[in-house]
């Protein structure tokens, strides 16, 4: 029958006829084959596709490092400028002098040492009491250290250094002094002479003889700045 009959043709083709209409219609068996121009422009698609997607990876990557970066350094600008000026504050040494402050003088300064005993023994201790008085108008600075505010201790007639308070090295002790402030201060006389080297330990200094003395408080800076003398005995 013409409607059942079917025939191949060319190119792997197979020719039948629709059995509704009587038209034919043709199925292709087998794969489409492709030119090389097609091919060709396949390949090229790929690879620009391949390069877009390669582009916006690293795009997205790029960002998110930046992102991560500016946060990073708003932080440490907030943050690490706060702890690192409080650690500055806190390692920073304190300045002994004041600029434009200046130093006390015969002026504005008074001394005075008082004996809290008469006498001592051969061997035993002397206390005295120092005090740096400030009486003027402008603030000054001082050094109230056992070296910069000095204790001596003389023969009766002052001319034998026996003992002085700096014959070993001391920090400085500066104070700004204004109208009115004074400093008190407690120092001990081992009845002992000064020797040649500076000795931590009095008890290793030879003792004085017995005899009178004399003590007298004096600035080093300011050598006009003394007490009045102080007369003790060494029995």
């Amino acid at each position: 029958m013409a409607q059942g009959r079917s025939g191949m043709g060319k190119s792997g083709t197979q020719r039948t006829r629709n059995p509704r209409t009587g038209n034919p219609r043709t199925r292709i068996s087998g794969t489409r084959n492709l030119s090389k121009r097609q091919r060709a422009v396949y390949r090229r698609r790929r690879i620009v596709v391949g390069v877009a997607l390669l582009v916006a990876l690293a795009l997205v990557v790029f960002c998110g490092y930046s992102l991560s970066r500016g946060v990073g350094a708003v932080w440490g600008a907030t943050y690490g400028s706060v702890s690192r000026a409080a650690l500055e504050r806190d390692t920073a040494p304190t300045p002994h002098r004041s600029t434009g402050v200046k130093d006390c003088s015969a002026k504005d300064t008074r001394l005075s040492l008082t004996a809290k005993a008469a006498t001592v023994t051969v061997g035993g201790s002397m206390e005295f009491v120092a005090t740096i008085e400030h009486d003027g108008a402008d603030s000054c600075l001082i050094d109230a250290s056992d070296s910069g505010r000095v204790l001596t201790i003389t023969s009766a007639d002052g001319k034998d250094t026996v003992w002085t308070s700096d014959s070993c090295p001391a920090d400085a002790r500066m104070l700004l002094m204004a109208k009115g402030d004074k400093d008190v201060q407690t120092l001990t006389w081992g009845a002992n002479r000064t020797g040649s080297e500076c000795v931590a330990n009095q008890d290793d200094l030879p003792k004085v003889d017995r005899g009178a003395y004399v003590a007298r408080l004096s600035l080093k800076n300011a050598p006009k700045v003394t007490s009045e003398k102080v007369t003790i005995e060494v029995q």
